[in-house]
């Protein structure tokens, strides 16, 4: 287990968008544009040779003109180009990378494999492919594309599914809820869910945690962070697709851990407001 380079993701100082745009319901579009209206106040830097300006914000052709390493990049571009970028990226300093496009099955595979191998020598951490992404609303630090805006709170949400984490961000948004962090892992092929929770466990912004997950890859690795988390605060988790033969021994797990199962979203949702934290978070809105 390691948490090394994650709070990259979280507290980032400088944010890169690689393939930023204003071309309408693009990928770099809704990125570029969700980013722009968060009050980052740290330096934002669109990267793009067919552009050489964002509404007010200069754009870089290419990541070796950047002023500085940035600290986290996200990648909006096809994945041929991923292994090149991260390795562009790996020596220029940049400790994470958030992917938000995805790829046929087969194809999708070899370009994620060449991709973790271009990040490795670089200790660079990479959350995606397929993540809509990864948000901490105190700061702005808005890495993805959201379906809406999210406001800061003390409630962490961590799920691989995109649509579902849409679904609850539009939810707690009409009810006035925050969110500390929100991590959409998407294929988990490097940052997990086990990694997340080991992070969240002693993250001082997060009073509770909320996961919904379908299976676990790194049993022994998600056992001992979920452990650490529980301690220290209310870890509420959902299996989804849970109609399977091992649907026991994960409740058997997650009971060991000291989670609390709950079986279905709006059981879920309803917990948030039962243990009033969300709404206690939601008046520390930054």
């Amino acid at each position: 287990m390691t948490v090394r380079n994650l709070d990259a993701f979280f507290n980032p100082k400088s944010i890169a968008v690689i393939g930023a745009s204003l071309r309408a319901g693009s990928i770099g579009e809704m990125v570029w544009s969700q980013l722009s209206r968060a009050n980052f106040a740290g330096a934002v830097w669109p990267v793009n040779p067919k552009h050489r300006q964002l509404n007010e914000a200069v754009v870089y052709a290419g990541i070796d003109d950047l002023p500085d390493a940035p600290t986290v990049a996200v990648l909006c571009t096809p994945p041929y180009t991923w292994p090149g970028i991260v390795k562009q990226l790996g020596e220029r300093g940049t400790r994470a990378v958030v992917i938000i496009g995805q790829a046929g099955e087969q194809e999708g595979r070899e370009w994620t494999r060449r991709t973790l191998a271009a990040a490795r020598p670089f200790l660079l951490r990479v959350v995606g492919p397929a993540s809509v992404g990864v948000m901490t609303p105190a700061i702005g630090a808005v890495l993805g594309a959201p379906s809406c805006a999210v406001v800061p709170g003390g409630v962490a949400w961590v799920s691989a599914s995109n649509a579902l984490t849409n679904g609850v961000m539009g939810w707690a948004n009409a009810r006035g809820l925050g969110f500390s962090r929100v991590v959409a892992l998407g294929d988990e092929a490097d940052v997990d869910v086990g990694d997340i929770l080991d992070f969240l466990a002693s993250d001082s912004r997060t009073r509770a945690i909320l996961m919904a997950i379908e299976s676990v890859r790194m049993a022994r690795k998600f056992m001992s962070a979920a452990r650490a988390a529980a301690r220290n605060k209310p870890v509420l988790v959902l299996r989804t697709g849970h109609d399977d033969p091992f649907d026991a021994l994960y409740s058997a797990a997650f009971r060991r851990a000291g989670l609390v199962r709950v079986d279905s979203l709006d059981d879920l949702l309803d917990e948030i407001e039962t243990l009033g934290v969300g709404r206690v978070a939601a008046s520390d809105r930054a």
